[in-house]
C-alpha cells in the first residue's frame, strides 16, 4: 500500500523562525503487508483503511514541533507499526520543500525504512 503527497503545515525545524512561521511538509508512505485476503474477500476488515493512515500522518505533521525531519519520519513509522499489526514494513519519506537552504533547490527529503 502506498500513499503519496500527504501535505500539511507543520512547525518543525532547527530554527526558531521555522517553529514560529511554519511551512509545508509532504509525506509519502509505503506499507508492506499481505493484502491477498482483502483481494479475495473485498472486505476492508481484511486490509487497512488508507484514510486512517493518512489521518495519522497528517496529525503527526501538524503535531507538536520537533527539530529534525528524521524524527518526524521516525514518529510516523513507529505509530503506524503500533496501530496496524498487519504492517510488516514501512517506508516513510518526509519532504521539506521550503527548507532554509541558502542556494536554489527543488526539494529536500529523507527516507527511512523500518520493520518489525
Amino acid at each position: 500500500m502506498r500513499i503519496d503527497g500527504i501535505e500539511a503545515m507543520g512547525y518543525h525545524g532547527l530554527y526558531e523562525s521555522e517553529r514560529e512561521n511554519g511551512q509545508p511538509f509532504i509525506v509519502d508512505v509505503e506499507l508492506e503487508l499481505d493484502l491477498s485476503k482483502a483481494g479475495k474477500s473485498d472486505d476492508l476488515n481484511d486490509s487497512i483503511d488508507y484514510n486512517d493512515v493518512a489521518t495519522l500522518i497528517h496529525n503527526e505533521i501538524v503535531g507538536p514541533p520537533i527539530t529534525l525531519i528524521e524524527a518526524l519520519a521516525e514518529n510516523i513509522s513507529r505509530k503506524i507499526l503500533a496501530a496496524y499489526p498487519s504492517v510488516e514494513k514501512t517506508k516513510v519519506t518526509v519532504h521539506k520543500p521550503r527548507a532554509p537552504i541558502s542556494v536554489p533547490f527543488g526539494d529536500v527529503s529523507i527516507t527511512i525504512k523500518r520493520e518489525r
